[in-house]
């Protein structure tokens, strides 16, 4: 953080250790709801995979089984239907913030404005990368504070994204992108999604705090929004065919707890 604070807005250090230390401190005071968050519901016969069976798109029996495994990789895949208390929706807005597939999108974000100068405010070199990674870092926890956390507990909306365990791959694409217009509920049913459409507006707003003064317009807001709008949905699409990543990457072996074998009982 020490390139931040040096550099021509510190404001952006301040705002990324607030951020972070909202949803840090909130993690201790609501441990233990993780435990029981943690704990899938007891499997039906049919959720038990035995011998893998082909069906429609090419998944079989182990992606339910995949499925029914918290992912470390991306937290908010549902792995099971119970609804979230809003304990648990700031624990996965936590979780979301500091997950590997964030990370990684954060530091090819930075990288990628760095090559094309966005953001030129912030120049160029280590310290300039290091800035606009804040900036990246920033923007997804507070984009994820109100779209997991706020907003869905206000709005009562399941901010867990339900992937199809069996479907074609243009039903798979279909249903990733009207995940972006359309959200289940806690209590079962479907909303629209004004969590998810709100939260990234919000979170472009408030990095008009930190971000350089050329990118404080509503236009370049906007232009913001759009491309987060499209990470969301390029996310939601990557999440839709995980199951099948994970199992062809043979990542069972290197994430502790995501195998089919070690389902607890």
């Amino acid at each position: 953080m020490e390139l931040i604070i040096r550099g021509p807005h510190p404001r952006l250090s301040l705002v990324v250790i607030a951020l972070f230390a909202l949803l840090v401190t909130g993690s201790a005071s609501i441990a233990r709801q993780r435990i029981v968050a943690n704990l899938p519901d007891a499997p039906t016969p049919k959720q038990q995979p035995s011998a893998p069976v082909k069906g429609k798109g090419g998944f079989s029996k182990t992606t339910v089984a995949i499925l029914s495994r918290r992912s470390f990789f991306f937290p908010d895949l549902a792995y099971t239907s119970k609804p979230l208390n809003s304990g648990q929706k700031f624990l996965l807005a936590a979780d979301e913030t500091i997950a590997p597939s964030a990370l990684i999108v954060t530091a090819m974000s930075a990288a990628i404005s760095q090559a094309n100068d966005s953001w030129p405010g912030y120049g160029q070199g280590w310290e300039a990368y290091g800035k606009r990674y804040g900036a990246a870092m920033a923007l997804n926890a507070s984009t994820n504070v109100f779209g997991v956390f706020l907003l869905p507990s206000v709005l009562h909306h399941d901010p867990r994204y339900f992937v199809l365990a069996h479907a074609s791959f243009g039903q798979h694409v279909a249903h990733a992108l009207k995940r972006m217009v359309v959200t289940p509920t806690d209590a079962g049913g479907q909303a629209v999604n004004v969590s998810g459409l709100l939260a990234p507006l919000g979170a472009e707003g408030l990095a008009n705090t930190y971000l350089p003064d050329a990118e404080r317009t509503t236009g370049k807001t906007f232009e913001r929004y759009g491309i987060q709008m499209a990470i969301i949905a390029g996310g939601n699409i990557a999440k839709e065919f995980w199951p099948a990543i994970f199992k062809t990457l043979r990542m069972g072996k290197i994430a502790p707890g995501a195998g089919p074998s070690n389902r607890n009982p």
